[in-house]
């Protein structure tokens, strides 16, 4: 067999996974096309990965969520919530904004542990423990702000939502210095850890990747990373926010694919009744899970609030459905065991992409709602039909 084939073969096995990265590159080609180069202008793409870092953050949570089997609605109450309590903390209160920000961190975990417990231990489904959430978040955020808004909020908060990190000069006249180098080291990261992983695989005879499609994936996340720090660099440089964006995709990730505990959270979704017989504790990593959940939830809560510079209290509207979305629309199974952080930050990115397109083309918000609702559709549809075809063979 040929190494063409043998790769042809290999993507036509891995559809699932590849298909949401060509759903991606096809819809970033057309909209770049339908605003005739707008999309990807520098500035463009700086506030396009600054505007959707919120729902970024909530996906990486909620696709663990839902690898689990659980859902969470309340993400987008908690978004408000600890926006509101950061408002008073370090607004009406004046506290240093690093104390209001780990108090909040704080209050994120409480919050978690508080749905984490009612669904591990009292045997309360997900749903109802985080529809109930939705609405006692919801409530608290308005009797905490008292009807009224909070504004302005410290410069460095304002920074985590919307901020950059330091100019020091420029290279080739343009290319802002500190984005480079990040982009050029993030680059070598990527491609090290690839080649590493393979060499490991190949060792343990796990290896069934062809040769052929590793160097052309390779190839193709080495330029896409060198394009996007191109395009910030040719801006204002590294959004603070896409930092903490990057730490946290590189640690989740290497949650879920090489511990313990991230193996358990698949194991409680592909099979609950198998994982309690193999001795995983469920309860505990359902309660963890939730935990978890909070936290990146109040991390979003801050930078959303510190990118409005503004605690109100319709803050976090609807932003549960958008990290739903960006988690099925990544590849994560609706009957749970199947999903990948990398896959839910694309499903985010594509929402992010679509809303931004079709607002620059003039689109409407009725429109919009329309055209995501039937991507969504369109992404389980093809989950349930790979599952299918993958069961018939």
């Amino acid at each position: 067999m040929s190494a063409l084939s043998s790769a042809l073969k290999y993507l036509t096995s891995q559809l699932r996974q590849i298909g949401i990265f060509i759903a991606l590159i096809a819809i970033v080609i057309l909209f770049q096309v339908l605003t005739q180069g707008v999309l990807l202008n520098p500035q463009n793409v700086s506030n396009v990965i600054v505007q959707n870092s919120y729902v970024l953050i909530l996906a990486i949570g909620m696709v663990m969520v839902i690898i689990a089997g659980h859902i969470d609605l309340s993400v987008g109450s908690v978004v408000g919530f600890i926006g509101a309590v950061a408002g008073v903390l370090s607004v009406r209160m004046g506290l240093p904004w690093w104390l209001a920000i780990i108090l909040c961190l704080l209050l994120g975990a409480v919050v978690g542990a508080w749905q984490g417990f009612w669904v591990a231990y009292f045997g309360i489904p997900a749903f109802i423990v985080t529809l109930a959430g939705m609405l006692i978040f919801r409530g608290l955020t308005q009797v905490v702000l008292g009807s009224t808004q909070i504004t302005p909020f410290p410069d460095e908060l304002r920074s985590l939502g919307g901020g950059f990190l330091p100019n020091l000069g420029f290279l080739f006249g343009q290319l802002e210095t500190l984005t480079v180098v990040l982009g050029v080291l993030a680059t070598a990261f990527l491609v090290g850890q690839a080649v590493r992983q393979r060499l490991i695989r190949r060792r343990l005879n796990l290896e069934d990747e062809p040769f052929l499609w590793f160097v052309v994936k390779l190839a193709f996340t080495g330029v896409l990373v060198l394009a996007i720090t191109f395009l910030l660099a040719s801006y204002r440089g590294t959004p603070v926010v896409l930092v903490v964006l990057g730490v946290l995709v590189v640690v989740y990730s290497a949650v879920m694919a090489r511990s313990v505990y991230g193996r358990h959270i698949y194991a409680l979704g592909g099979n609950l009744n198998a994982a309690v017989l193999s001795g995983v504790k469920t309860k505990r990593v359902t309660f963890l899970l939730f935990v978890n959940m909070g936290v990146l939830g109040a991390l979003a809560g801050l930078v959303f609030a510190g990118q409005l510079n503004l605690a109100n209290p319709t803050n976090g509207n609807g932003f549960e459905l958008d990290a739903i979305a960006a988690a099925f629309i990544g590849g994560a199974a609706v009957t749970g065991g199947i999903g990948t952080v990398t896959g839910a930050i694309i499903g985010g990115l594509i929402i992010g992409i679509l809303n931004n397109g079709m607002s620059i083309i003039g689109v409407g918000t009725d429109w919009q709602q329309f055209i995501k609702g039937i991507v969504l559709l369109a992404a389980v549809a093809f989950d349930v039909y790979n599952k299918r075809r993958s069961s018939g063979r």
